[in-house]
């Protein structure tokens, strides 16, 4: 028996979906452009990413510390 040649539905509705992805992101792409061409210089100064951040090490963080009740006392770290 001969083979169906031609392209399957699924394949085209694969490619269309593919175009439809590249458009987004293009469209995203311009968009982002956009933002960052208004948005206009950056002030001079301190990054605002660094903001509050000290050089040498940091302090440890509250999360980290467990309350003295749940901390393991000497005698279950030996166990």
């Amino acid at each position: 028996m001969a083979k169906n040649s031609r392209p399957s539905g699924n394949k085209r509705a694969r490619e269309r979906a593919q175009a439809e992805r590249i458009k987004e992101k293009e469209s995203r792409r311009l968009e982002r452009r956009e933002r960052k061409a208004g948005a206009g210089p950056r002030a001079e100064g301190e990054d605002p990413d660094l903001a509050g951040i000290q050089a040498g090490p940091q302090p440890r963080p509250e999360w980290l510390d467990l309350p003295e009740e749940e901390a393991p006392s000497d005698e279950e770290k030996e166990q």
